[in-house]
């Protein structure tokens, strides 16, 4: 009889994805309180959509290249290709799209949905992640561009980031498309490849990028570069013709800028090299950059896009909005000691000096959690300071031991583990002693 012993299964969570320990739940639930708090101030309502959609939805907009390299996709057992969303704008589309005629414009939408896509794993860059998507629907104005933006910053403030931790790179679509066709004079095929390759100019050593746009543009690859590394927007004017002054895509930035300059923003500015790879973007896109040297990388980012519903076989309807990762930022908030301090969701952790006494002290949590406070109860018959070694241990703030002689007086000690400090209060008195910082 032969005894072979099964190989023990990985304890390793699949690669590219994490487990999420109370610690970093902790965090994670931190992060998604944030932009809650931040976008409902503005009014938006929370959505939600399934994980599985349709892979044509991300083949006719996203692009192939994302659907065939990027994506988790497969065929189910009905015969349908099905992926796992890559990104949650095409979805909230199909959802605006199905009942266009019956929701009341403009939409001010948003969702925290679960992101998959197929990449190599690296600092930033999970196969999963989380992330806040904000959307407005049926405002065509730069109005609608100015709100979003401003949400974005006011995400980055709230989560205790300052104007120089960050800046916040603006561009818009239109006025790249008319720089290509009516400036540079290039034709379609051109003005494609030259989008993919400006889009990737971060990543490519100067005379490389140099080289790729002198095959693409021939010797107009040094207007391209001055376009490129243009340091503001009045700057950039000056060096286009005079008739682009009175494009649309020119009214808006100047209003957007303005109206940041006259908010006292300092990091909003221009990027003429900012393209954003997808292709449903028709107007401003944006990206939000940490300043520090050690991770200067975009952020998070969004932008206008005011065709996408069209694909559904439906009247367009104008839209702008972004989405912010949790691995970005929450690597952005580590770097600068922004993020908050691990504490257990129990207020109380309520000692027995004796394991008979575990009863009345369940009598007593269910008093106390009646008055509203969080507490964790003892269950064991191990010694009163090895109970409080594990509140402790978890980060429980308050401790309050019940024994014989506490029973009997109705008076008990609350301790503050962190303090140390040490007060007796009687038992209806307990929930007002113990005062536990929020957030």
């Amino acid at each position: 009889m032969n005894d072979k012993r099964q190989k023990p299964l990985s304890t390793e969570p699949y690669k590219g994805v994490r487990d999420f320990y109370p610690e970093d739940m902790y965090v994670r639930k931190y992060l998604f309180d944030v932009m809650r708090t931040v976008v409902e101030r503005y009014g938006y309502v929370e959505y939600d959509a399934s994980v599985l959609e349709p892979t044509e939805l991300y083949r006719a907009k996203t692009g192939d290249e994302i659907v065939n390299e990027q994506t988790y996709s497969f065929t189910d057992r009905g015969g349908r290709d099905v992926t796992l969303r890559p990104e949650m704008t095409p979805s909230v589309a199909r959802m605006v799209a199905a009942r266009a005629r019956d929701l009341t414009f403009p939409l001010r939408w948003y969702s925290i949905p679960n992101i998959f896509r197929y990449e190599r794993p690296q600092r930033g860059r999970l196969r999963e992640h989380w992330q806040l998507n904000a959307d407005i629907f049926g405002e065509a104005g730069s109005g609608a561009d100015i709100e979003i933006i401003s949400i974005a910053r006011d995400i980055m403030q709230t989560f205790g980031a300052t104007d120089a931790d960050f800046t916040i790179r603006i561009n818009h679509r239109a006025l790249l498309n008319a720089i290509f066709s009516d400036y540079l004079g290039i034709s379609n095929k051109q003005a494609d490849a030259l989008a993919k390759l400006i889009d990737r100019k971060a990543k490519l050593p100067h005379e490389a990028f140099k080289n790729q746009l002198t095959d693409i543009v021939g010797d107009k690859a040094d207007t391209v570069l001055d376009c490129c590394e243009t340091q503001t927007f009045d700057t950039l004017l000056a060096r286009l013709p005079e008739q682009f002054n009175d494009m649309e895509s020119v009214a808006e930035l100047h209003n957007i800028f303005s109206t940041f300059s006259q908010e006292g923003a300092t990091n909003v500015v221009l990027d003429p090299s900012l393209v954003r790879g997808f292709d449903y973007y028709t107007g401003v896109v944006f990206e939000v950059f940490d300043t520090n040297p050690g991770n200067n990388r975009s952020l998070f980012g969004g932008g206008r896009y005011d065709r996408l519903t069209e694909i559904f076989g439906t009247e367009p309807v104008s839209a702008v909005g972004f989405g912010m990762g949790d691995v970005t930022i929450r690597d952005f908030l580590q770097t600068r000691n922004l993020l908050p301090e691990y504490h257990s969701t129990a207020d109380l952790y309520l000692c027995t000096t004796d394991s008979s006494l575990i009863g009345e002290a369940h009598r007593l949590a269910h008093t106390l959690r009646t008055k509203g406070l969080k507490v964790e109860l003892n269950l064991s018959d191990k010694r009163v300071g090895d109970q409080i070694r594990i509140a402790n241990k978890k980060a429980i703030p308050f401790v309050v031991c019940v024994g014989p002689t506490e029973l009997e007086t109705k008076q008990y000690k609350v301790k503050n583990l962190a303090t140390s400090e040490e007060i007796t209060v009687r038992e209806e008195e307990i929930h007002e002693a113990i005062q536990v910082p929020k957030g």
